[in-house]
C-alpha cells in the first residue's frame, strides 16, 4: 500500500493510545516514569508489578511523557523489552504512539515523536495548572506532516538507528555492561 502520499494528520498515520488489555491485578512488566532515561531511546529496566491501571503498550511502540517537565526533559523511548505479544503498562501520563501497518513503521514513529515536528507542537499545547500541565492529544493527533514513504522512512530511521545502537553500545561499554 506504498502509494503517492500527501500532508495528512499525524493520527492518519500512526495509532494513539491503542487499545490493548491487562486484566486487573495481573502481574506484568512495568515502565514507570522514573526508568525513562532523557532523549534515550532504550529502555533499560523495568519492574514487575500488579496491573491497576495506567497506559499500555507493545514492543515497537513509542511513548512519550506528555506531562511537565518531563516531556520538555526528553522523556520518550521506544518498546522493545517485552516478549511477542506480551503487554506491557506504565504511567498514565504516557502517550502511545503505534505505527500502521502498510503507513509507518516502529522506528520511523520513534524519531518521528522525537523530533521538533512533533516534541515543539506538543509542548506549545500543553495546559493546566502550574507545575502539572499536560499535552493535548487531540492537537498532537491532528498534526499536519508530509509523510515520507516507507522505503524513505526505512532509510531516514535506519541512519539514525544506526547512531542511537553506537551510543547503546557505547553506553554498555563505559558502564562495563559488555562481557
Amino acid at each position: 500500500m506504498n502509494i503517492n502520499r500527501t500532508k495528512m494528520s499525524l493520527i492518519d498515520y500512526i495509532e494513539m493510545n491503542p487499545r490493548e488489555t491487562i486484566a486487573k491485578g495481573c502481574i506484568a512488566k512495568k515502565i514507570g516514569m522514573d526508568k525513562l532515561q532523557p532523549f534515550c531511546r532504550d529502555i533499560l529496566e523495568y519492574e514487575l508489578a500488579e496491573f491497576n491501571g495506567g497506559s499500555k503498550f507493545r514492543n515497537g511502540d513509542t511513548i512519550m511523557a506528555r506531562i511537565t517537565p518531563c516531556l520538555e526533559n526528553g522523556k520518550t523511548a521506544m518498546v522493545t523489552i517485552l516478549d511477542e505479544n506480551e503487554v506491557g503498562f506504565g504511567s498514565t501520563e504516557y502517550i502511545v504512539f503505534r505505527a500502521k501497518k502498510g503507513w509507518t513503521i516502529p522506528n520511523f514513529v520513534y524519531y518521528l515523536v522525537c523530533s521538533s515536528v512533533v516534541r515543539e507542537p506538543a509542548i506549545k499545547s500543553m495546559v493546566g495548572s502550574s507545575g502539572r500541565q499536560r499535552v493535548q492529544t487531540d492537537i498532537v493527533a491532528n498534526l499536519e506532516i508530509n509523510f515520507p514513504s516507507l522505503d524513505k522512512q526505512t532509510r531516514i530511521s535506519s541512519i539514525l538507528k544506526s547512531l542511537d545502537d553506537k551510543i547503546a553500545l557505547n553506553n554498555k561499554i563505559n558502564n562495563n555492561l559488555v562481557a
